[in-house]
């Protein structure tokens, strides 16, 4: 089961510990007035060192968790949203019935008062407060949501609180393994460390509106509910990406262990947008597909590569460019597969081997964009002109 984040500092290096009891019962027996002082090591990464410093004088190469914590952990605030839940009785006639308060998390990332969050959040909030290091609570703005990847902007004026923006790192060059650092506030507990590594990459995960988060990173650095929003920070202190769900053990809601932050880099393309607009505008084609295996390919098409188009979704350009479904049921192991639609097999000049292909064509367009779709049907390749839309809010891929 997956859950989406909605509601001490404990760092240990293994090694690090056995060595140190070692030390500690060697001393003893020598001489009992000597004492040994045990200093964290600082976290590394599996990179090459950067020596460079910081503007408050700290080298990049490697921080520890303590000076982590200190330097980032005053950018992380507590966000606390009202929503307004509604009665399903039939015989209330005035809607609201009462306000509940849900908490998350977020960071700033200028001195302009910006604050990134997930979209969940504060998704439905009447009202939005934010609550600094120092206690301070301020009322928080939302000026932009994405639902497609989770993210939010909140502002509060920045004259009325102390700032200290976060660094914001590149998630594309994440390595599994490289150590993490997240700051949050589960289960309400304020400006929580915790750390782990990167467990793994190019994971995918749900939107709010269901679409496919892409390359989101997977850690172990246990995350709860109430760390939603809240900053994955490498080895030297910078932001790779914003702590969005967990994987639950049935029934259960804490961490198991696996977490799942939106990439910084994904972050860095919707910001701008959301400060202009306060939404993402993204191109829209209408369709599903799954992508052409040699085992699908066995069933009678007449392409080893490329995909095979599930449905299409009325009113959507790839219908109004008389684009094919599939209409015929077949197994592929355990998973159905609708044969009879066409194959999609480049889009605007690029080769298209897979359903990601599509979607990463389609996505870096924009809404009102003509574009070459290049078909394989009934064995004959196929261009048409397909003119892409804006992404509607309701669920559907492509």
């Amino acid at each position: 089961m997956r859950d989406v984040l909605r509601s001490p500092f404990v760092a240990a290096l293994l090694g690090g510990l056995v060595v140190a009891a070692a030390l500690i019962g060697y001393d003893q027996v020598r001489d009992p007035d000597t004492r040994t002082v045990v200093e964290q090591a600082p976290l590394r990464s599996g990179a090459p060192a950067n020596t460079s410093s910081t503007a408050d004088g700290q080298s990049t190469a490697g921080l520890t968790p303590r000076q982590i914590y200190e330097r980032d952990a005053p950018g992380v605030v507590l966000i606390r949203a009202q929503v307004v839940q509604r009665s399903d009785s039939p015989f209330d006639l005035f809607g609201p019935q009462q306000q509940d308060e849900s908490t998350g998390t977020g960071f700033v990332i200028d001195d302009d008062g910006t604050i990134l969050t997930n979209a969940h959040v504060v998704e439905g909030a009447v009202r939005v407060s934010v609550q600094f290091e120092d206690d301070r609570l301020v009322d928080g703005r939302v000026i932009g949501k994405d639902l497609s990847t989770d993210l939010a902007l909140v502002r509060v004026e920045p004259d009325k609180v102390e700032l200290s923006p976060l660094r914001l790192g590149v998630s594309k060059d994440v390595k599994v393994g490289d150590p993490t650092v997240a700051i949050g506030n589960p289960f309400g507990l304020e400006r929580t460390l915790t750390t782990g590594v990167v467990s793994a990459l190019q994971r995918q995960i749900k939107g709010l509106d269901d679409f496919t988060i892409d390359n989101v990173i997977q850690t172990d650095a246990p995350i709860n509910p109430g760390n939603s929003g809240g900053p994955l920070i490498d080895a030297a202190g910078r932001v790779i990406g914003v702590n969005s769900q967990i994987q639950t053990a049935q029934g259960g809601t804490g961490s198991v262990g696996i977490g799942f932050a939106v990439p910084i880099d994904t972050a860095k393309e919707v910001i701008p947008q959301l400060k202009s607009k306060g939404r993402v505008d993204r191109a829209w084609i209408g369709l599903t597909t799954v992508t052409v295996t040699p085992s699908i390919a066995k069933l009678g098409l007449d392409v080893e590569r490329g995909a095979l188009i599930q449905t299409v979704e009325p009113g959507s350009p790839a219908e109004r460019a008389r684009m094919r479904g599939g209409d015929v049921q077949a197994q592929v192991g355990q998973d159905p597969v609708l044969l009879g639609g066409d194959v999609i097999v480049d889009i605007g000049g690029t080769p298209v081997r897979s359903t990601e292909d599509v979607a990463t064509a389609v996505s870096t367009r924009k809404p009102g964009e003509n574009v070459s779709v290049t078909v394989v049907r009934d064995g004959l390749r196929v261009k048409v002109r397909v003119k892409l839309s804006q992404r509607p809010s309701v669920v559907t891929q492509g």
